[in-house]
């Protein structure tokens, strides 16, 4: 399904730090409409399953290839066998190159505590050990590290606020401390290395607080509150260092498409260009490759739209890197980065956001870089390739094991 791609290049009046915002109409996404999809990334694609259209529930499922701005069809949830495994207000996450399906509502069950795990590269649907929990929708995800964590929400006995984390090394749910803000249903998560963040949603009053948890200490901070109007049915994204949440129902019953930034470092937020599709709720939101994309949802009718977006570079800079490798990851000792190396310099920061490129031995090759990460300590890190003239261009999450 490929669209004539128009750029709108939108400049926002609290850009002076960084420059320009760039929203890109993309392809516009396989399949009829939808709303309350989920999304994740599976082998560096981006991912979209089930939803609900103007027919029903659905378990579709559609691949995004980022480099080729284009669409593909999957395997529908639970393969060939996953007839009743329609959903809608389930929730996603990834971890490795594998992504996640958990929880959400189907045509004759309002309640799911099901888990159902995507290989991108067999092309399968695997079934997992079924969420701990009391079975629920609209709940929240994150990934921290290798480990995924679920809660919030609403069930049979009304909102909830206990988490959950998931392992899938050893196919395992523990249950870990109970959300830090009210129990809610339809808020938002992203996540920074080992921290993630819920913001948002719906109490019976809608909410615009932010909280942070640390897995380290099984602990919850309430951080700068999200300075939009309270909503639910936001969708948001990070790129390390920041973040992003637009879109929703707010407070008066509109549906929004403000964008705002938020720092990790700063514990400040940003207001940034707003959203150029029209405003929606239940959207889903994925990044790849330092892009985020936000498309389909919901405003009285059914979305199937896509828009990426960027703060630095433009997207049009951006494509000429989507293909750069970096491999093997994760990394024992050497790793290499396949890119053309002209005026780009790696740099490389640990998952607390200090630059340790001095700790690397870096050797610059005719396609690349090799890199030997030396002494440094196992656990989660970010590269950056930084382009003279255009800032970052590439960045990853790099895993560094004994």
């Amino acid at each position: 399904m490929k669209n004539y791609i128009v750029i709108l290049f939108i400049c926002s009046s609290f850009n002076s730090l960084f420059g320009q915002d760039q929203w890109v109409i993309k392809d516009s996404i396989n399949g009829a409409p939808r709303s309350s999809a989920t999304s994740f990334i599976a082998n560096g694609e981006g991912i979209v399953v089930a939803g609900i259209d103007a027919s029903g529930y659905r378990r579709k499922t559609y691949s995004y290839t980022y480099w080729q701005d284009d669409w593909d069809d999957e395997p529908s949830l639970g393969g060939v066998n996953g007839s009743g495994l329609a959903r809608a207000s389930a929730c996603g996450f990834s971890i490795g190159n594998k992504g996640y399906i958990t929880l959400g509502k189907g045509a004759t069950s309002p309640f799911l505590n099901d888990l159902w795990e995507y290989d991108q590269v067999t092309k399968t649907w695997s079934q997992k050990a079924d969420f701990i929990g009391e079975a629920r929708r609209s709940a929240i995800a994150f990934t921290c590290d290798t480990l995924a964590y679920v809660g919030t929400g609403i069930a049979q006995s009304g909102f909830k606020k206990d988490m959950y984390q998931y392992s899938a090394t050893t196919n395992s749910w523990t249950q870990i401390a109970d959300f830090g803000g009210t129990a809610r249903k339809e808020a938002t998560a992203f996540s920074f290395g080992y921290q993630g963040f819920v913001a948002t949603g719906d109490d019976g009053v809608y909410k615009n607080d932010l909280w942070m948890y640390t897995p380290a200490t099984d602990t919850w901070v309430q951080k700068t509150s999200f300075p939009g109007t309270a909503r639910k049915g936001a969708v948001s994204w990070s790129t390390f260092p920041t973040a992003f949440i637009c879109t929703g129902e707010d407070i008066n019953f509109n549906y929004t498409k403000d964008l705002w930034e938020y720092n990790f470092y700063d514990d400040n937020w940003v207001q940034r260009a707003d959203f150029p599709g029209p405003g929606r709720t239940n959207a889903i939101a994925f990044v790849i490759q330092g892009v985020g994309f936000v498309g389909s949802g919901y405003d009285g009718i059914f979305y199937d739209d896509m828009f990426a977006y960027r703060r630095i570079v433009g997207i049009d800079e951006q494509d000429n890197y989507a293909q750069t490798k970096i491999y093997p990851n994760p990394i024992k000792s050497v790793f290499k980065i396949e890119v053309d190396p002209k005026d780009i310099t790696p740099i490389l920061y640990s998952s607390d956001g200090k630059d340790i490129t001095k700790s690397l031995s870096i050797n610059k090759l005719t396609d690349g870089f090799s890199i030997n990460k030396n002494d440094l300590p196992p656990g989660a890190y970010f590269v950056k390739l930084k382009r003279k003239d255009f800032g970052t261009v590439f960045q990853s999450k790099l895993i560094f094991v004994e």
